[in-house]
């Protein structure tokens, strides 16, 4: 007889996240698939997040997880990653690798900063995803060619801002139900993440964004899309 139920459960969950992890585009999947596969993780690891106790919170330890942007660097997650954090439950910061490049740190409970990283690659697929849709479309095509960078960055800029409203209502929507419910599992998630986050002693800075020229049409295309984007919602299993 299993001795540990609850450990070998995780391993399994594990495994299934691991294998959902390996269908992305690079792999020969399809977006839609990669994109299925992206929101089928943030479901699991939410399933996963309401099994934890008051106790295993409280010995719990908070741990790290990078995202690197690499080729993705055109599309502006600075404007919602802030959201990402805060809907699952953990801190990010921005930070340069040893190449220069940079990239996101997500700190905080394992399955929260796993979420976290998840949802901004769901994000970042979306965004490139619907962009190459709207290049297609009639409204695109009747920008001169030396707009459509603009409108390229506008489309863009406007659907990974109206994708963090979106992130910020829902978290207030949980939070109140939460709230309703008697249930201070997140109060207690953020009092760990705040102390061992304290403990870390980073000496953040912020730093202003340059002022951006935008198209309102194309940014308006791209609030659209962000408002159709399919967010699991964390706080509710699956079946």
């Amino acid at each position: 007889m299993n001795e540990n139920p609850d450990l070998a459960a995780l391993d399994k969950l594990k495994a299934r996240i691991q294998g959902l992890r390996a269908k992305t585009t690079d792999n020969g999947c399809t977006e839609a698939e990669a994109l299925s596969a992206a929101a089928k993780v943030a479901e699991l690891l939410d399933r996963y997040d309401l099994s934890l106790t008051d106790v295993e919170i409280r010995d719990a330890t908070c741990e790290r997880l990078e995202y690197e942007t690499r080729h993705n660097k055109r599309i502006p997650l600075e404007e919602c990653i802030g959201a990402v954090a805060n809907f699952c439950d953990c801190r990010v910061w921005r930070e340069k690798t040893p190449a220069g490049d940079p990239r996101y740190v997500f700190f905080g409970l394992r399955s929260d900063i796993e979420a976290a990283h998840y949802l901004t690659g769901l994000i970042d697929l979306a965004v490139r995803s619907e962009l190459g849709r709207y290049k297609t479309s009639r409204e695109y095509q009747q920008f001169r060619h030396q707009d459509r960078h603009m409108a390229n960055a506008s489309f863009t800029l406007g659907m990974v801002a109206s994708i963090a409203e979106k992130l910020t209502a829902m978290k207030a929507g949980r939070d109140q139900a939460n709230n309703d419910a008697g249930r201070h599992l997140v109060v207690l998630k953020s009092a760990v993440v705040e102390a061992e986050f304290d403990r870390l002693d980073l000496k953040l800075e912020t730093v202003r964004r340059p002022t951006r020229m935008v198209s309102p049409d194309a940014y308006d295309a791209g609030g659209a899309a962000g408002v159709s984007l399919a967010i699991p919602p964390r706080g509710r299993g699956i079946a």
